[in-house]
């Protein structure tokens, strides 16, 4: 964006010892959009005060999340809810400069791979084997234990780089290599856990009125790609100590899938100095409630 007197003058503010003018000039600032970002950006390389460059960083990143609550907003309210591309957002909150195109040219690769070894004749099992064997065996993607830590095992373009990712991180990558290759297999509820049903082919879970467990094959751990069966899930629930309910054995929806991403991930900032990305990400995901 072209400097006018007005920006150079709001510049010079930027180090106002009173709060109250700093607030005044930051929000003048960010109505001027994410088009003053390379401003800001110069600016801070040519500030050797530290104070003052994490002040410009703060109004970046104020910038950049206004943007990103616009793109959350548009993508609830599309008719279809890309589950790809939510998981995206979600990663350009702490990385808003992120370069989609590795990502979606990483997931083609999975998703190829695996359609290779898919034909007709194939079993739901021998289906999860297949995908399984790809995801966990050949591209050696690791499941790790939550860790809040470490927010890069929450995000999806950190977990294809490096491999290694939370249950909920891998679950959403088989989640989306199944919805490529029209597997009827869906993340479900169960608590503490990221489990996906593999579900009948002709199950249609928006008409059934039934128990949706009635519906399912079987069970794979998103965290590892092993499969399991029913007795399996009842053993867990009473391992600890919870009573089943149908709600559990449901599809989950897109829009919770990334509103619990987002919850997870906020747990990952719990200092006093990161307490506004904590309620940041609440904010976003509380928008898709």
């Amino acid at each position: 964006m072209q400097e006018t007197k007005e920006l150079n003058a709001l510049f010079t503010l930027i180090d106002d010892p009173d709060e109250e003018v700093y607030t005044t000039v930051t929000d003048k600032i960010v109505g001027y959009g994410k088009l003053i970002i390379p401003n800001l950006e110069q600016l801070w390389e040519t500030t050797p005060n530290e104070e003052i460059q994490e002040r410009i960083e703060m109004i970046i990143h104020r910038l950049h999340y206004s943007d990103l609550v616009s793109d959350f907003i548009e993508w609830k309210n599309s008719p279809y809810n890309d589950l790809l591309f939510g998981a995206l957002l979600v990663s350009k909150f702490q990385y808003p400069d992120l370069q989609t195109s590795p990502v979606l040219q990483d997931i083609e690769k999975i998703r190829r791979n695996v359609w290779l070894e898919l034909n007709s004749f194939l079993t739901p099992l021998e289906q999860a084997n297949v995908l399984s064997s790809i995801l966990y065996n050949y591209y050696r993607l690791k499941g790790v234990e939550v860790n809040y830590n470490n927010p890069d095992e929450f995000f999806l373009h950190k977990v294809l780089e490096s491999k290694k990712g939370n249950s909920i991180a891998n679950g959403l990558i088989y989640q989306i290599i199944c919805e490529k290759l029209d597997i009827h297999a869906r993340i479900i509820n169960i608590p503490k856990q990221c489990i996906i049903a593999y579900y009948q082919s002709d199950f249609d879970h928006s008409a059934y009125e039934g128990d949706h467990q009635d519906g399912i094959h079987f069970y794979v751990d998103a965290t590892n790609g092993q499969a399991f069966a029913q007795k399996d899930i009842e053993q867990y629930f009473k391992r600890i100590n919870i009573k089943s309910a149908e709600a559990y054995f449901n599809p989950m929806p897109y829009k919770r899938i990334i509103q619990l991403l987002l919850e997870e991930i906020a747990k990952c900032f719990n200092t006093p100095a990161n307490a506004y990305k904590n309620l940041e990400l609440l904010e976003l995901a509380g928008l898709l409630a």
